[in-house]
């Protein structure tokens, strides 16, 4: 029986059992995470200094806070709310686990804590089969990259991988952890048509150009779903992320450097444009509808390996001092993190970031971070506070805020037509993308009067702030 079949019932106990915990579970529960955080000594060597979980905020966010402060090092005690919940709140958890990009990871924490015994059988079950698919996938997404690589070195291509295969392994303990949906590849601006072709002949599309983004897909399939998620399907997304060349300026891709992976020999950015890469990308991620808690499980992870290491930090303040946006951003993730998981970076890093951010964006960040980092699929409009705060402090998104609200084109294809397609493949793909239509008018016309109600909460927040 596969994973997304299983029945979350837990083995403890009578017909309701699969509800309510019993007294003694919860108690010897609550025991063993004090044994734990008595056991740990937090890898920071600071105690740990989070919000106090509001008393209004939803259970649902709640139960998300107890799994990222998993974590933590040491565990707090509000993770053994996770030691006795019903079989229809795991459920809801392990979809946002599946959205969030954290289920493997939280798996493969709770092994390393020695804690799998106190949650239910079939949950564990159900993780533990995800782990296996992904792990297939993962050796899939590697072969492709792979393949590609070899034909844009030998076509002496300048190129470096982005993300995903690049964080292992001080974001990712191990790729087969990460749930990741495309490759990613800064191509120099020269070597861009060249590196389109070489995509084309191994049966890429182009399906959008966005800036400087190419984005390609191969092998599509329309009418797949959630429980897909760690399949490996013979579909691929890749990016290409021109870089454009500029005379006198040392580039990103003059600093790569390269890493053994798998037997090949892969350019990866620097240490340093690769954190700055990372916490950029997880900025990009705030500013829009939904950010995947994973991307800020990794960032941490990233700055705690390199928390002692002042000459990097150092060397990453010389190359983000020209830009703004890389103070801010970088200030923003590390604050929004800290209201959750507790304090993390080393002052090397946030004297810079966090403490040059302006009293709105900081009032921002503590206000709606759990709804940020804990938010699920598709999301909210709360970021376009957050975009007009980073305005009015001179930094400019080429997005009117007017036309986040309410977009007035069609989204794009999800799945575009196949040559010679039959009846049965574009039934699906209509009814792929009309649903998408539907889900996504749902979203704009909810989201936007939930926006507008807290934009006025929104101001009487900064009134009384001041």
């Amino acid at each position: 029986m596969r994973g997304h079949e299983l029945a979350l019932s837990s083995k403890r106990g009578h017909s309701s059992e699969a509800e309510i915990c019993d007294l003694d579970t919860i108690v010897d529960a609550i025991a063993q995470v004090k044994q734990l955080v008595e056991a740990r000594v937090p890898a920071a060597g600071h105690p740990l200094n989070r919000n106090v979980t509001s008393k209004s905020m939803r259970k649902e966010l709640v139960l998300r806070e107890a799994v990222l402060l998993t974590f933590c090092d040491p565990t707090p005690e509000e993770s053994s709310r996770l030691f006795c919940l019903t079989a229809k709140e795991w459920e809801s958890l392990l979809r946002w686990l599946d959205l969030s990009g954290l289920a493997l990871y939280f798996l493969n924490r709770l092994i390393e804590l020695d804690l799998c015994d106190l949650l239910p059988s079939a949950v564990i079950t159900r993780l533990h089969l995800n782990q296996i698919d992904n792990s297939q996938r993962t050796q899939g997404m590697l072969g492709e990259s792979v393949g590609i690589q070899e034909e844009f070195q030998k076509a002496d291509l300048s190129y470096a991988v982005l993300k995903g295969l690049s964080l292992w392994p001080l974001s990712v303990p191990s790729l087969e952890l990460r749930s990741q949906f495309d490759l990613d590849f800064l191509v120099a601006e020269d070597s861009a048509p060249e590196a389109r072709r070489i995509l084309e002949r191994r049966g890429y599309r182009l399906y959008a150009i966005s800036g400087r983004s190419w984005e390609f897909k191969r092998n599509e399939r329309p009418g797949l779903s959630l429980k897909h998620l760690y399949k490996n399907l013979p579909s691929f997304a890749v990016e290409l992320h021109i870089e454009p060349g500029v005379k006198g300026v040392i580039s990103a891709l003059d600093r790569r450097e390269c890493r053994e992976l798998r037997g090949m020999k892969m350019p990866v950015l620097s240490p340093v444009d690769l954190m700055l890469g990372q916490g950029l990308h997880a900025f990009k991620h705030t500013c829009s509808e939904f950010a995947r808690a994973a991307h800020f499980l990794e960032f941490r992870r990233h700055v705690l390996s390199r928390r002692d290491d002042n000459v990097f930090w150092n060397d990453l303040k010389c190359l983000a001092e020209n830009s703004s946006k890389a103070a801010t951003g970088l200030g923003v993730v590390t604050l929004l993190i800290t209201r959750v998981m507790g304090e993390f970076a080393p002052e090397a890093l946030t004297s810079w970031t966090v403490d040059h951010l302006s009293r709105p964006v900081r009032l921002w960040v503590e206000t709606y971070a759990p709804r940020v980092i804990l938010g699920s699929h598709p999301g909210s409009k709360l970021y376009l506070l957050l975009q007009n705060e980073l305005e009015l402090a001179g930094m400019r998104e080429k997005r009117p805020i007017r036309r986040a609200l309410l977009p007035l084109c069609l989204p794009p294809s999800v799945i575009r037509a196949f040559p010679h397609e039959g009846w049965s493949v574009r039934a699906r793909r209509y009814r792929m993308q009309f649903e998408l239509l539907v889900a996504r008018l749902g979203f704009h016309l909810v989201e936007g009067v939930r926006f507008a109600v807290e934009s006025r909460r929104w101001k009487r927040v900064k009134e009384l702030a001041r």
